[in-house]
């Protein structure tokens, strides 16, 4: 990684460095886990869901073009990085230890609580009044639907590929190890 500018915050190095950091954890998470079909089956159907919360986001998600109040942004004012933890626990189960859950919960507690200031701070400074009246007064857009282009164009199916490629790994090791 570059060394970072001048005036980059911790929190905004921690941001950026979050997917870098996250497959670094990914290698201990998987050197670490255990899985059994079990374990498997139960975290896929977690994972899955944190994936469905995403892809369901990212298909309302106009990046920093607006501040988006539609979809699960009714809810919430970051679901990505809910579904993201949903995902990470959902891997932590098919894992089956509790220390891949300890380092995935450490990991998402750290990096999303940066990206979640990093952007903010930016949304502050792009969309100042109308991005502090959408989180004082939660309000939101009824008439946008979800846009699978749009989710598309957000680049989800990186997230869908890779939750993918972490349950075959970890039906893999299951296997290799005689648990499945």
């Amino acid at each position: 990684m570059s060394e970072p500018g001048p005036g980059l915050t911790l929190i905004q190095i921690v941001a950026r460095a979050r997917v870098a950091l996250g497959f670094t954890c990914g290698v201990l998470v998987f050197w670490l886990a255990t899985p059994t079909r079990k374990t498997i089956v139960a975290g896929l159907v977690v994972a899955v869901a944190g994936e469905a919360f995403r892809f369901w986001a990212a298909g309302h998600l106009n990046k920093s073009r607006e501040v988006t109040r539609s979809g699960p942004y009714r809810l919430v004012a970051h679901p990505l990085y809910l579904g993201s933890s949903i995902i990470g626990t959902g891997l932590a189960i098919a894992s089956g230890r509790v220390a891949v859950l300890v380092i995935v919960a450490t990991y998402l507690a750290i990096t999303l609580t940066a990206a979640i200031r990093s952007e903010e701070a930016f949304l502050r400074r792009t969309f100042g009044d109308d991005y502090d009246a959408y989180r004082r007064s939660g309000l939101v857009d009824t008439a946008r639907r979800f846009s699978l282009t749009q989710a598309l164009a957000n680049r989800e199916h990186r997230a869908v590929a890779g939750l993918l490629a972490a349950l075959l790994l970890m039906a893999w090791k299951a296997t290799y190890n005689g648990a499945f």
